[in-house]
């Protein structure tokens, strides 16, 4: 290409053009049928990249349209031998653009379909075929002749079988030849053409049929599969109403900005992610968060796109657009996971590039060398149970063609992706958003669970859990005061005591003169011309206090209650030491001569805290540890009351990275659980990240390996549950289906397996039996509490 061309295929920029075909290939259900798209794909120029993925029954093809047209690209497809489902059209030349497309291959009309047809058809002929060479062998007549070998009734109703539902196979089989590709197509194919080409005619039938089935009966359990991610894709709503020049429009959810205002009535889905700007309701937010209950929702709070408004109007603010919602990056991030295979399927992969071209090799010494070798019969094994093997070019011909059968490691191969799938969509469904298989695996895998505490166990918010008067003061007087102090202070412990204030009502706050920050003590101001402190227990003792005997330390002497009825007023002996073993944050105040009382400030333990550590101890972590950088009271009583194996305090950030690098030394593979900001170095470090309360929040939807959407912890035993389960179901389909296989094939040799048994229990029966047993992970839910 010259400079001139190659500069006009490129824009002001200097990057070249491109853009990206999403088509639906529903027969493209297993990764042999992607590697055999992909070499197909490859050989036209102007495709850049392809991602295939067979669980979604999708193709996102990225090519330069000035080299290559997206007809181009489906013609490339279908030399494969796979149909596309064009179901939107790309338009447009601009750079990186990308048609919407689909998602996830539409509903198959499975048992109408025309191969479906074609396979009814030959089951009839074959039927009939076997009635007539079995049973009604006196009417079994020569009704034809083919280069002077007679054909009777049965022989022409089997050919009649390898026809109608032998074609579509031997058709996949040169497409597969065509491409270099040994898959089961080409396997069957030539099974088929060989039994028909010597004769066995019966053979030949019964193969084709029992075949036919078998793939339908796997293109119905792979629809199935795929219906979980339907589902979710479906609960975007597809229009909004939307409020514009003073009226309610009905427009697709696709053109709404951000900004404008959607109006939703009882039982809408709530179209976009917004702020509620008027109205309240309870909003079902399960399909997002995975909450049993509806949340109680009301100006100002945010909202989710497909969560469900149960009773009351809303007029929604919407902050971002539809491709932007929550929703979609869960789409996107579930469709993306399908990609990232996981260690065992990478094994598989591998391992079925070696094992079928080894059956093929076995079949085909199969059917030569023993008709070379035996000339004699010969008998192996004890009297009344010896085995005999003859010489016979038929005999060996059928063996040779059963292992065939045997060699194609359909059910091996999607053993794996089919269960990685059920299991990342069903934790989609219920507010768990996994990453990748690799890290639904990885996660059933690990021996130690690290737990930040604020945010994580606890509810991350300050709240105020005790209000002490002393002397004659009463709780308004206390929290009057307490709250005239911290109008002006912007720390947290101000917010607890504030909203305190207000929930308590207390009354007009008065606003504090000569306030001053006392740096890590508290916080000084005048009250009605009279100076108060608010802080900790040091500071007052600073003043003199001994604050559990009723008497200043200074010696000096404690004002007369006649003077002032409060002062000198105290706690009760261990009081406050009650307070602070209670893991609480203790603010005192008062005067330099006398005690209002205390306020005690928590974070809360979050009520399903306690509840999943036990139950991750139950189902086998060996090892429970939480970490913060709270101080050494405050994680003592948190960890007793929730009950872990073990805690460290008072950590920094890169504390916590040494501290997660020794519990990988001690017990092996570790999760890391917590709000993916300050603990982002942590959650990297571990084995798998799980980022808490992401729903909503770009950067924990990002950056974590898992992301429990809602704000609880009681989903991590259910994720840890989910992926141990989906690990030994994994294991149990790639040992059954090799299992299964081998038995097949040592069972050929002697005589014991038939093609019609390779064909119903070697392909049929593992491939259905493997996607019904991944299809188990639908069913697990997180506990009921």
């Amino acid at each position: 290409m010259t400079d001139d061309a190659d500069a006009a295929d490129r824009t002001d920029d200097g990057r070249r053009r491109e853009l990206t075909a999403r088509l639906a290939v529903p027969e493209m259900d297993c990764p042999s049928c992607a590697r055999k798209v992909d070499k197909s794909l490859q050989r036209v120029d102007g495709i850049i990249e392809a991602t295939l993925q067979p669980t979604t029954g999708t193709a996102a093809v990225t090519y330069d349209p000035d080299r290559v047209s997206e007809s181009a690209v489906i013609d490339a497809i279908e030399n494969a031998g796979y149909e596309v489902v064009r179901e939107t059209d790309d338009e447009g030349d601009g750079i990186d653009e990308t048609s919407e497309g689909v998602d996830v291959a539409p509903p198959s009309e499975i048992w109408t379909s025309p191969r479906a047809i074609k396979t009814w058809v030959g089951t009839v002929f074959v039927t009939v075929g076997l009635l007539f060479e079995f049973v009604l062998t006196g009417s079994n007549l020569v009704v034809a002749s083919v280069l002077d070998i007679p054909l009777t009734l049965a022989d022409v109703l089997f050919l009649g079988a390898v026809i109608a539902s032998g074609f579509p196979v031997v058709r996949g089989g040169y497409y597969s030849a065509k491409n270099l590709s040994l898959d089961i197509d080409l396997l069957m194919g030539t099974a088929i053409i060989a039994a028909t080409a010597i004769g066995y005619f019966v053979e030949a039938a019964t193969l084709a049929v029992l075949f036919s089935i078998a793939e339908l009966l796997e293109d119905y359990a792979m629809d199935r599969a795929r219906d979980s991610l339907r589902e979710l894709m479906e609960l975007s709503p597809d229009e909004a109403t939307v409020r514009r020049d003073g009226e309610e429009v009905t427009v697709p959810a696709d053109d709404v900005d951000i900004g404008e205002t959607v109006v939703v009535r009882p039982g809408d889905k709530i179209p976009l992610d917004g702020v509620v700007l008027e109205g309240e309701s309870a909003v079902d937010q399960s399909p997002i968060t995975g909450e049993s209950v509806p949340v109680d929702k009301s100006v100002e709070d945010e909202v989710y796109a497909g969560t469900i408004n149960e009773g009351g109007y809303l007029e929604i603010e919407v902050t971002s657009t539809a491709g932007e919602s929550t929703l979609a990056h869960i789409i996107e991030m579930v469709q993306g996971a399908q990609a990232k295979k996981t260690e065992t399927e990478q094994f598989v992969d591998r391992f079925a590039g070696y094992y079928t071209p080894t059956v093929v090799v076995l079949a085909i010494l199969t059917a030569v060398l023993p008709p070379l070798a035996i000339s004699d019969p010969v008998s192996v094994g004890a009297a009344g149970y010896a085995i005999t093997f003859v010489g016979d070019w038929g005999t060996w011909f059928i063996r040779g063609l059963t292992l065939l059968v045997i060699a194609c490691p359909c059910a091996f191969v999607i053993s794996t992706p089919v269960s990685v799938v059920s299991g990342i969509t069903s934790a989609a469904k219920n507010g768990v958003l996994v990453k990748g298989g690799n890290h639904l695996e990885a996660m059933g895998e690990v021996d130690a669970i690290a737990l930040d505490k604020t945010g994580t166990l606890t509810k991350g918010e300050l709240t105020v859990t005790d209000v002490v008067p002393v002397g004659k003061t009463d709780e308004a007087t206390l929290l009057r005061s307490a709250a005239g102090l911290e109008r002006r202070s912007e720390h947290p412990i101000a917010t607890a005591i504030l909203d305190r204030a207000e929930e308590s009502g207390v009354g007009d706050v008065p606003e504090p003169a000569a306030f001053e920050s006392l740096t890590g003590k508290g916080i000084r101001g005048e009250l009605d011309g009279k100076t108060y402190y608010a802080g900790k227990p040091a500071l007052f003792e600073e003043f003199g206090f001994a604050l559990d005997r009723g008497r200043r330390t200074d010696g000096g002497a404690v004002p007369e209650p006649e003077q002032d009825p409060t002062a000198g007023a105290t706690f009760d002996e261990g009081t406050l030491a009650a307070l602070e073993r209670e893991g609480k944050t203790v603010v005192l105040v008062g005067t330099e001569t006398e005690l209002l009382g205390a306020i005690a400030i928590a974070d809360e333990v979050r009520p399903t805290s306690k509840r999943a550590v036990e139950r991750l101890q139950e189902l086998g972590v060996e090892h429970v540890v939480m970490l913060t950088g709270d101080n050494e009271g405050t994680a003592r009583a948190i960890a007793e009351e929730v009950g872990v194996d073990e805690y460290r305090a008072e950590l920094l950030p890169e504390e916590k990275v040494e501290a997660i690098e020794e519990l990988q030394t001690e017990y092996g593979d570790v999760a890391m659980v917590g709000d993916g900001i300050n603990d982002a170095p942590a959650l990297a470090t571990a084995e798998v990240g799980i980022a808490m309360g992401a729903a909503g929040t770009d950067t924990a939807l990002e950056t974590a390996d898992i992301a429990l959407m809602g704000d609880d912890i009681g989903k991590l035993p259910y994720l840890y549950s989910l992926s141990h389960t989906a690990n030994g179901v994994i294991r149990q389909n790639i040992w059954a289906s090799l299992g299964v296989k081998f038995l097949l094939a040592l069972g050929v040799p002697l005589g014991l397996v038939s093609v019609a048994l390779a064909v119903v229990v070697g392909d049929m029966g593992m491939s259905l039996g493997v996607t019904g047993n991944a299809m188990r992970l639908s069913r697990i839910s997180p506990e009921e509490r």
